[in-house]
């Protein structure tokens, strides 16, 4: 007889244990700077004012990762651990559905594993977990959105509600940050290249071929279309109540004023960059860097320095093994990289940071995964093994700039300036 193919089994503990294991892993120093910094100085303030309905302020973003920061606040009240334990929860959530994602996508214990190891390690997610700013909320959001979305293609069978858990996603994505906007748009195109690459003669009423059987492309456009914008208007209710600077002349008056305050001409800041700097990894952002709690301390944000690197050739494979190999996964994997980058070379934003590069860099990792992936599957296991051990010794090498450990004393960041740059 022959016997029955071996089934994939799915790493869904582990995945819970490693999002556990980073979430313990973000609260030390966590509240050991008692006072809001960097960006913190703007969302805070705003947080606080949504809380009283006072004036509504910071109306260059939209209100829901701000209403998180409120709703952390009220839980926990208005102090570093308000401000700050909801973020680590989000952050611990982001690995949890990236890591869903890949499983989804690969059905590899191994690149699931990995995928969640480089990005536990990868100094993004671990630095922004720890602040009161919007990126984290944002990001958890549109990985929840591509851990549905996968699985829907994966089982169709479930596609009608975890399409709409897409676009409820989405939603709140785009109304965390405007970062989101152009990626939120890429399921409902897959759904439609896909649907109509499978030759269907009705394309609109069809409920055969890819991506998700079963499921017409106008009941795709509605989870994937008109729910998204729903929810994200819904986001905007508190600002009808605000006393002072109401939402009073409707939404498109609003997101026009939005529009022209984000493409407002700035002053120069020191830790600006452009996406250049990103890709090469040469542009830190000091966070913090001063005295606190009786010990000099520090906050960098730098990607990992090893993965950041190694992951643009794995990248480059991603794109091969998609286009020529019609491996979906790291062709849509080369996709979200290129549409995460190519919005910050056209965005009209005068100044622009490193930690835009959160989303890039996410996908980054995950063409780095696959690759090892590849070669553990080749039986080049060694090899596949070198950059997740390579990144956690990295990780723990600059743990201390990047947690606010106390530090030998005020010069001590020299020891992890490997260029000037990061200064």
């Amino acid at each position: 007889m022959i016997r029955a193919p071996q089934q994939p089994r799915d790493p869904l503990g582990w995945c819970a244990v490693l999002a556990l294991g980073f979430w313990l892993l973000c609260l030390p120093f966590l509240t050991v700077v008692g006072e809001p910094y960097f960006d913190e100085v703007h969302y805070v303030p705003a947080a606080r004012e949504m809380l009283a309905l006072g004036e509504f302020v910071n109306r260059e973003h939209p209100l829901f990762g701000k209403e998180m920061i409120a709703f952390g606040i009220w839980l926990f009240g208005d102090n570093p651990v308000g401000w700050r334990l909801i973020p680590t929860l989000f952050g611990a959530f982001v690995l949890f559905a990236c890591m869903r994602t890949i499983w989804f996508g690969t059905l590899s214990r191994f690149a699931t594993l990995a995928y969640g190891i480089l990005v536990a390690t990868g100094f993004h997610l671990f630095v922004q977990s720890r602040i009161a700013m919007l990126d984290i909320y944002y990001l958890a959001f549109l990985c929840l959105a591509a851990w549905q979305f996968a699985a829907a293609i994966r089982q169709p069978e479930q596609g009608r509600w975890r399409l709409a858990l897409t676009g409820i996603a989405l939603g709140l994505a785009m109304a965390s940050k405007w970062n989101a906007l152009i990626v939120a748009m890429l399921p409902g195109l897959v759904f439609l290249v896909a649907r109509w690459l499978a030759g269907r003669r009705r394309l609109l009423w069809s409920r055969r071929g890819a991506p998700v059987p079963g499921m017409t492309l106008v009941e795709a456009a509605g989870w994937l279309g008109i729910v998204p914008l729903a929810v994200y208007a819904a986001t905007f209710a508190p600002a009808i109540w605000f006393e002072i600077n109401p939402l009073e002349r409707g939404l498109v008056f609003h997101h026009r004023y939005m529009l022209e305050l984000q493409q407002q001409v700035l002053a120069a800041h020191p830790y600006q960059s452009r996406w250049p700097d990103w890709i090469l990894n040469v542009r830190a952002i000091w966070y913090l860097y001063e005295p606190v709690a009786g010990a000099q301390r520090g906050i960098m944000l730098i990607g990992n320095p090893l993965t950041m690197l190694i992951g643009l050739p794995a990248l480059l494979w991603s794109a091969w093994a998609g286009l020529l190999r019609r491996n979906w996964t790291a062709l849509g994997i080369a996709i979200l990289y290129i549409v995460g980058v190519g919005f910050w070379t056209v965005s009209g934003k005068s100044t622009q940071f490193y930690y835009h590069y959160l989303l890039p860099s996410m996908a980054l990792l995950a063409a780095l995964a696959i690759v090892c992936d590849a070669l553990w599957q080749k039986g080049w296991r060694k090899t596949a093994l070198v950059p997740l051990v390579g990144s956690v010794l990295m990780f723990a090498w600059f743990y201390p700039v990047l947690s606010a450990a106390p530090l030998e004393g005020e010069y001590s960041f020299t020891r992890w300036m490997w260029l000037d740059s990061w200064r």
